[in-house]
C-alpha cells in the first residue's frame, strides 16, 4: 500500500517537469544569449578609456551582470577614480569587487558569489609584505 503512494508520488512530480534533457541541451545561442539578458547571467569584459566609461561598467552590474575591468589603458588618476565611482555602486547594490590582477577588478552584483582569491607573488616585497603596486 506504501509503495503504491509512493510511485503516484514521484509519478506526479515527473510530470511537472519542463522540458527534457534533449531539449535543454539543443537550445540555441541566440535564445541562450535573450534567457541571459533577462537574468543577468553575463560576464562583461570592460578595457575603459576615460572615466566617462564608468557609467556603462555601472549600468551592467545594475542589471546583474559581472564585470571584469582592465584599467590598463587609463592613468593612474582616472583609475582611482574609476574604482571609487565603483566602489559605491557596488556598495549600493550589496555587490562585491575583486582584484585579480595588477589593474584588473572583478566586480560582481549581489546575485553573484565570489570563491577563492587570486594572489600575485610580484606585489610582495622582499620582506613577504605588501607594497604598493604602480600604474
Amino acid at each position: 500500500m506504501a509503495l503504491s503512494k509512493l510511485k503516484k508520488l514521484f509519478a506526479d512530480e515527473e510530470e511537472n517537469l519542463v522540458g527534457t534533457e534533449d531539449e535543454y541541451y539543443n537550445v540555441n545561442e541566440d535564445e541562450a544569449l535573450k534567457e541571459a539578458d533577462k537574468t543577468g547571467n553575463k560576464m562583461i569584459l570592460m578595457e575603459p578609456r576615460a572615466y566617462s566609461e564608468s557609467q556603462q561598467i555601472a549600468d551592467h552590474l545594475k542589471n546583474r551582470n559581472s564585470v571584469v575591468v582592465n584599467l590598463k589603458r587609463v592613468t593612474s588618476a582616472q583609475a582611482k577614480r574609476i574604482i571609487d565611482f565603483l566602489s559605491g555602486c557596488i556598495y549600493s547594490i550589496g555587490g562585491k569587487m575583486q582584484k585579480i590582477g595588477v589593474g584588473i577588478y572583478l566586480c560582481t552584483p549581489k546575485n553573484v558569489n565570489i570563491q577563492g582569491k587570486i594572489s600575485d607573488d610580484s606585489e610582495k616585497s622582499k620582506n613577504g609584505e605588501e607594497s604598493e603596486i604602480e600604474w
